[in-house]
């Protein structure tokens, strides 16, 4: 009796990702609506006003010298070693890879591109829109601050506002804004707004950037979120001209070139005789009636097989001995006189 072994779990999986993907017939593609402008209007006042409140050294300057000085790390030293790996999710880098390679499986599995040039255009967004803030406010951190209670501008920094927060509101947020079911969606910015606020408080602890330039890179970091809405046509034009280089390469690929005829030799009936044109024809005559005749098998003439003492001997052709007449042959006896006694 023959038992079949039951599929696992993980063989159920891997049958489910082996299944040929299919594009969705429909895919939710935000749009900015009235709600979404308001948040985008509101998040853009925050941002203004956080920068004037520094540019005007108010109390939130006051704020973060205060923070400074109470040094955060040196208050908590226990949690100091997990903070330096956890900040990690908010460098360019580490967190540009993972977020990458998750929306090109999903790019994969849905045959569109959408995913990837999502991600590209925010954090093209990303580095045009904190860089040039960054380099136009030229802010210091608080390990090169110059003068207790000043706002530390326009003094070649490039630490307002804090990158390590922007870079992770947007990466982790672009998960949200790319979810397929309202549920995924909630779930993922709650996640990405938890991990983002963590990235900018742990900066503050670790001393590397003062609290309004958390507060900043929060604001900068979400109006890309918002803004992307914005930006879905260029997508679909760009997905749309990728998909036609693709095809136009493909075609280019599969179609053939056709060889083209050789031309017959010119002029060489002319430079021929009337006795080589009648040779020429005959004999293409006699290789088409050879080429079109049935094949005949060969038929041997039935002889009796003899041994080998039985068969005459056959001197071979141009043998360069002479025949003797008192040669006697092989297997044959004769009678020698006797002599006389």
């Amino acid at each position: 009796m023959r038992t079949e072994l039951k599929p696992t779990r993980l063989d159920r999986v891997f049958s489910r990702l082996d299944r040929e993907p299919e594009r969705p017939a429909h895919i939710d593609v935000p749009v900015m609506t009235r709600h979404r402008v308001v948040l985008f209007s509101s998040t853009l006042a925050f941002y203004v006003a956080i920068v004037w409140a520094v540019v005007i050294t108010s109390w939130l300057v006051r704020l973060d010298w205060q923070i400074m000085f109470f040094r955060p790390y040196q208050q908590w030293p226990e949690i100091h070693a997990f903070l330096d790996y956890y900040v990690v999710l908010g460098q360019r880098g580490p967190t540009a890879v993972m977020v990458a390679a998750w929306l090109g499986w999903r790019s994969w599995r849905q045959h569109t591109l959408r995913p990837l040039l999502a991600l590209g255009v925010s954090l093209l967004l990303l580095n045009i829109t904190v860089g040039a803030a960054k380099l136009g406010m030229g802010r210091l951190g608080p390990h090169y601050a110059t003068e207790i209670g000043s706002n530390e501008m326009w003094l070649g920094g490039d630490i307002f506002p804090s990158g390590h927060t922007a870079n992770a509101v947007v990466t982790w947020g672009i998960l949200a804004y790319l979810a397929s079911t309202p549920r995924a969606r909630r779930w993922l910015s709650a996640l990405s707004a938890v991990t983002s606020l963590g990235v900018g408080l742990t900066t503050v602890y670790l001393g590397t950037h003062w609290l309004s330039d958390v507060l900043l890179g929060w604001a900068a970091g979400l109006l890309i979120l918002l803004a992307l809405p914005w930006f879905e046509p260029l997508i679909s034009r760009a997905e749309a001209w990728i998909f036609s280089l693709r095809d136009t390469w493909r075609d280019r690929r599969t179609t053939a070139p056709t060889p083209a005829p050789t031309p017959a030799p010119v002029g060489t009936s002319a430079l021929r005789t009337p006795g080589e044109e009648a040779a020429s024809v005959r004999d293409t005559g006699i290789a088409a009636r050879a080429a079109h005749a049935p094949i005949m098998p060969l038929h041997l003439p039935s002889t009796p097989h003899l041994a080998r003492s039985e068969r005459a001997p056959i001197t071979p052709l141009g043998h360069r001995r002479p025949p003797h007449a008192d040669r006697v042959t092989r297997g044959t006896s004769t009678a020698r006189p006797v002599a006389g006694g």
